[in-house]
């Protein structure tokens, strides 16, 4: 039997929380730069909260009283605590086996995050699997989650319509940023937001592993 027709060409992956088991370090680094800075700390529904925003929109989020001129102390305190752990932050399990079989059927992978570019580019190099995304777009490049910015601009870079691209993420960001642009989503529920929320963005699905994720692309992608 000959092989179905793909519905998508570009497959958009979030990084933290749905490639990467990174958002409890993330959220333990942003209550201790709040604690730090003598700053209300968040609880962890409130720091995970913001996984995928900008730092600016994250900052506003879970500091709105600190002045903007201490903005980028807080950034900077931020990252020396969130790097402590880095380098140990682990793939979900499965994901370099899902990306190999993607790559090799053919999709364009790309990446929509809320890391930098420079932080992007160190994780992908630790994990040895920058040759795996053909395009990316980063929270420094341009505007923040949800705004439809990074998804209208990987498709421009991969030459793709919103009917064919794939949004796959783990925050409420991540699916509003799919529906801003125009394109289809699926939610992944092992990241940083609750599944009622995930759920009530009414992706295509909503899938509770990489492996059902991996399942889910070779029946529907």
């Amino acid at each position: 039997m000959a092989d179905s027709p793909q519905r998508f060409r570009l497959l958009a992956f979030d990084w933290d929380g749905t490639l990467a088991d990174s958002t409890s370090l993330i959220a333990v680094a942003l209550q201790q730069t709040c604690r730090e800075m003598g700053l209300p700390v968040p609880d962890d529904t409130a720091a995970k909260h913001v996984i995928g925003l900008s730092y600016q929109d994250s900052i506003r989020y879970l500091a709105p009283t600190l002045e903007h001129e201490h903005h980028e102390h807080f950034r900077e305190r931020f990252g020396a605590n969130y790097l402590t752990g880095d380098a140990s932050i682990p793939l979900f399990d499965g994901v370099h086996e899902m990306l190999a079989e993607l790559d090799a059927r053919g999709f364009m992978l790309g990446i929509a995050t809320g890391k930098s570019r420079r932080g992007l580019t160190r994780v992908l190099a630790q994990h040895a699997i920058a040759h795996r995304f053909g395009v990316s777009r980063c929270a420094d490049e341009g505007f923040s989650k949800p705004h439809p910015d990074m998804l209208l601009t990987l498709m421009d870079q991969a030459g793709v319509e919103p009917e064919t691209t794939l949004m796959i993420g783990d925050t409420t960001h991540d699916l509003q940023l799919a529906r801003n642009a125009g394109v289809a989503s699926v939610a992944v529920s092992y990241g940083a937001h609750p599944l009622e929320g995930l759920t009530e963005m009414q992706p295509l699905a909503t899938v509770h592993s990489i492996a059902e994720l991996r399942a889910w692309l070779a029946t529907n992608a």
